[in-house]
């Protein structure tokens, strides 16, 4: 008579069975997926951007060629940036400004990057030429004092920026863009989309 406990031969040899069964399952499943990924990664790969369009999505710009109280417009990929050399003044000017009175509140230094030495420089600021409302480029001070502000007007809506590229009047609900551009030697600095 068998005991309880006891497993037949043949019960024993059936577990042994599937385990060996499911093993063989994982293990194929496996290799399998590690085909569709090694067959699917040049694929993949195919839709980054190429090095020549990489490239344009960059501007290197030498900001000693600004002149004081002047900007230039970059355009990088078909989007336009406005390089600025502000005056003592203009930078006084957005230091001054009370940040709570602001509808989308920034330091003046926040909208900064440093120079290679880790200090900043107040002098150029680099905004994105794009109005935050419905996309139209801006007028600078370049084209006379323009706005309340001093800064940049859109003259599709009437939103007013001032010297920092902060929205301080008209429907524009966000600040002028600061792109990621970094310093790469104190003159020249490098802008990306």
């Amino acid at each position: 008579m068998a005991e309880h406990g006891s497993s037949s031969p043949t019960a024993d040899g059936e577990h042994a069975g599937e385990t060996r069964r499911d093993f063989i399952h994982i293990a194929a499943a496996t290799v399998a997926a590690g085909g569709v990924a090694a067959v699917a990664w040049p694929f993949v790969q195919q839709l980054a951007p190429a090095a020549d369009t990489r490239a344009l999505s960059a501007a290197e710009v030498d900001v000693s060629k600004v002149p004081l109280g002047s900007e230039i417009r970059v355009l990088i990929g078909g989007v336009p940036f406005f390089v600025r050399h502000r005056t003592d003044a203009e930078i006084q000017e957005a230091r001054n400004v009370n940040i709570s009175t602001l509808r989308d509140p920034a330091t003046d230094d926040s909208r900064l990057r440093p120079l290679p030495d880790g200090k900043l420089n107040p002098s150029i600021l680099v905004t994105s030429a794009v109005c935050t409302h419905l996309g139209c480029v801006p007028l600078g001070p370049d084209n006379g004092k323009v706005g309340e502000f001093g800064g940049w007007y859109c003259p599709c809506h009437g939103s007013q920026y001032d010297t920092s590229g902060r929205i301080r009047k008209g429907p524009a609900p966000k600040n002028l863009a600061i792109p990621k551009y970094v310093y790469e030697t104190p003159t020249m600095i490098k802008i990306s989309l």
